[in-house]
């Protein structure tokens, strides 16, 4: 009889991005990424194939029962699960987050992250590291990222087969501050302002072209412990994805004024002499890469510069875990 399974996944931020898909289907990015896996970002959620409720999936989301695109997105991916496993039974589904949905941190990643660890292993399916990453990208691009922990490749490929995230060789210590200024959910969808960005910034390919430059740049850096440049690379890897985004027709402004206040700030503890650099997804929230050593320093000085903010330290985070209770589950995939 198959089990109920639950397993949690944490949200990751691009320091080199993921924006725009070559294929929409297979969720192939244009380009490859880099990112951070932080800590106490779970989305936890819980999977059985019990039939579900009546001829449909149950499926809830911190507490409430999505409509729309959140429901199906969730349904389709479950019947990929179910074509795989040959499983033909409707599923149960209750899912958590820690963090804010479509605030641009990441719980897209987190969330599908999670889904695709519950839902293979409830449906049958024991899959190896890469091929979860490689399932969980059907589900949200990202979340291929997040079934591992610390720093992150996403190669992007150019098909199912090739297209996986897997842990690279960080020599530098780094944390996150999370600066939160708005957990209003964004006006446009990342999906929609992708396929805009796309489709009609004349930008866009500049910004594809470079990001291939600032991938081998960010990487080489990761392994030579050079946080400086690395930030440098992630700030300008973020504001030329939102460059892009702006002259699109018509463009997405996901900033709010208080964006552009934190990215002020940012720099303005650069020049004192503090190591931060912003870093900036879909939506207004600005995220601050640091030393691990400077992190709370960092934070304490961006509380005081932006009073009204909600400010954090997160830290690498570990990959996708398995409840442990749950029998032959991997513990940890990080």
């Amino acid at each position: 009889m198959m089990r109920a399974v639950t397993a949690r996944a944490n949200s990751n931020i691009a320091l080199i991005k993921y924006w725009g898909k070559a294929d929409a289907v297979l969720n192939l990015p244009t380009t490859s990424s880099l990112s951070l896996t932080l800590d106490h970002t779970w989305t936890t959620t819980t999977v059985a194939f019990d039939g579900g409720q009546g001829d449909a999936d149950a499926v809830t989301i911190n507490g409430t029962v999505p409509t729309g695109t959140a429901r199906e997105r969730v349904v389709r991916f479950l019947d990929l699960v179910r074509e795989r496993a040959g499983v033909t039974r409707r599923a149960t589904v209750a899912s958590t987050s820690t963090v804010p949905l479509a605030a641009g941190l990441a719980s897209s990643a987190a969330g599908f992250a999670a889904l695709a660890a519950a839902a293979s292993r409830a449906a049958g399916m024991d899959l190896d590291e890469r091929s979860l990453s490689r399932l969980a990208r059907r589900g949200s691009g990202s979340a291929t990222r997040s079934i591992f922990g610390g720093l992150v490749q996403w190669h992007a490929g150019d098909d199912d087969a090739s297209s996986y995230a897997e842990p690279v060789a960080c020599a530098v210590d780094v944390a996150m501050v999370v600066i939160m200024l708005s957990n209003a959910r964004k006006s446009v969808s990342s999906t929609e302002a992708m396929r805009r960005t796309l489709d009609t910034s004349p930008l866009y390919p500049a910004w594809v072209s470079h990001s291939r430059e600032d991938l081998d740049s960010a990487l080489a850096a990761a392994r030579a412990g050079d946080l400086p440049r690395l930030g440098e690379v992630a700030e300008g890897n973020a504001l030329g994805m939102h460059a892009a985004m702006i002259a699109a027709r018509p463009g997405i402004i996901y900033w709010l004024p208080d964006t552009v206040a934190a990215l002020h700030a940012v720099r303005a503890l650069r020049e004192e002499g503090l190591p931060a650099w912003a870093t900036i997804d879909a939506g207004p929230n600005v995220k601050v890469l640091t030393s691990g050593s400077q992190a709370e320093e960092v934070a304490a000085r961006l509380r005081e510069r932006l009073p009204g903010a909600t400010v954090s330290v997160r830290r690498p985070g570990a990959g996708v875990q398995i409840d442990a209770g749950e029998a032959g589950a991997r513990e940890d995939a990080s």
